[in-house]
């Protein structure tokens, strides 16, 4: 339903501005409408995981994403139709950045390995999943349970594979953002900056516009003498005024 898609864009664009009790009602929304379809309503159920874990409901997204995923899972594992076995990893991964809100190590491990053997199946390059997105996606789990070294290797894996490329370009922005904030935690304040000035050159509306990343800005900015491609941009975003 076009209706759905549309609230589902909402949602998402809301998490990102940093509204995510508007981007929860709107992804609400988004699963009234699907109607009984439980492929709609797998579709619908990843805006709402993400818009319930960004106002830090996480036990409610995991809940909510695993049992979408359930519903369309194939009756062999990892052996359904490749669009339908992307969507129920995308829904795993979000089940795993889910339990990293609630500090589940664990629960991450295994959600990330089912979303993996998901990935292997699907390959690179399908509905934006793949071996890639979930190696991404481990890099936000890491630095949500505070393991800045690991988050830093998956990172290395994510955009040393041949599928980073093929990643939309606001999609490698905002996981350059997760990069810095692994970067942070390490203490290696020189790449955090570069990271940042790769997602600005990459897609500078996902360095302007989300709060995030000029909350990592700020971060890498009070820490000490920034190189001057970091200095220009910190001045940018109006850091520096």
């Amino acid at each position: 339903m076009r209706s759905s898609r549309v609230y589902r864009i909402m949602a998402s664009a809301l998490v990102k501005l940093g509204e995510p009790d508007l981007a929860w009602l709107a992804a609400d929304r988004a699963m009234a409408v699907a109607g009984g379809d439980p492929l709609r309503q797998a579709t619908a159920a990843i805006p709402l995981g993400q818009a319930l874990r960004a106002t830090k409901r996480g036990r409610l997204a995991m809940g909510v994403t695993i049992a979408a995923a359930q519903r369309i899972a194939p009756a062999v594992p990892h052996d359904g139709p490749p669009g339908e076995l992307a969507l129920c990893g995308t829904l795993l991964v979000e089940a795993a950045l889910a339990a990293a809100v609630c500090g589940d190590a664990p629960g991450v491990a295994e959600l990330f390995d089912q979303a993996a053997k998901a990935a292997e199946r699907v390959g690179e390059g399908r509905d934006q999943f793949g071996p890639t997105t979930v190696a991404a996606a481990r890099v936000v789990a890491a630095v949500e349970l505070g393991d800045g070294a690991e988050a830093v290797a998956w990172h290395e894996k994510a955009i040393g594979g041949s599928g980073w490329g093929r990643l939309p370009v606001e999609h490698r922005a905002a996981h350059l953002i997760d990069a810095a904030r692994a970067y942070l935690q390490v203490g290696d304040l020189l790449r955090a900056g570069r990271a940042l000035v790769d997602a600005h050159r990459t897609a500078p509306a996902e360095i302007r516009c989300r709060p995030v990343a000029c909350t990592v800005l700020a971060d890498v900015h009070r820490c000490g003498p920034m190189p001057a491609d970091v200095a220009r941009l910190a001045a940018l975003v109006g850091l520096t005024r």
